[in-house]
């Protein structure tokens, strides 16, 4: 079923920014990204390095794939590969009962231990990752659609990034009010 360009394109760019800031914080600190891929214990220890150096890579010209309207659907189907691979990292790490370590979501300095709310934050994200997939009703667009792309873009933004800083800051609020 084709769906508004507006949707499609509004949820192509928040998984772009979200792709992109991820990337950007393991460029930028290569040595935590290795050491959350070792906390993981899901690679062997030849991997790791490997693996910390080209995900980043990937998940840039995933981003940037969403941005170009060739590109989007493939792009879109990468992105959704690259969620189900974080939720399944963290449920395989829920399953063994490693709730302690940090999942890396947040970046350096911000730690967020995996619960099981984390997959469904995931489990969104791969439903903006399928929307952006859709087939876009065939419809010009205005200069007014483009904004409104823009503005539906940064209210998911929005809304992703107080989820996170909720979820970064459950366990420091639940400390505080001693539970």
């Amino acid at each position: 079923m084709p769906l508004d360009p507006i949707l499609i394109h509004a949820c192509a760019l928040a998984l772009a920014a979200i792709l992109a800031t991820a990337a950007t914080h393991k460029l930028r600190a290569p040595r935590w990204f290795v050491a959350q891929l070792e906390a993981y214990a899901l690679l062997p220890q030849g991997l790791l390095k490997p693996v910390a150096r080209l995900l980043p890579l990937l998940e840039g010209a995933v981003a940037l794939g969403l941005l170009l309207p060739l590109s989007r659907s493939a792009a879109a189907l990468a992105a959704s590969a690259l969620m189900l691979l974080y939720a399944g990292a963290i449920a395989v790490n829920l399953w063994r009962g490693r709730r302690d370590i940090d999942c890396g979501c947040a970046g350096p300095g911000e730690s967020q231990p995996l619960r099981p709310v984390l997959l469904l934050r995931n489990s969104v994200l791969l439903g903006l990752a399928l929307l952006a997939t859709a087939t876009p009703l065939a419809r010009e667009l205005g200069l007014f659609d483009g904004f409104v792309a823009i503005a539906a873009a940064a209210v998911l933004l929005l809304l992703y990034a107080a989820v996170d800083g909720l979820l970064t800051n459950a366990p420091r609020l639940l400390k505080l009010t001693g539970r």
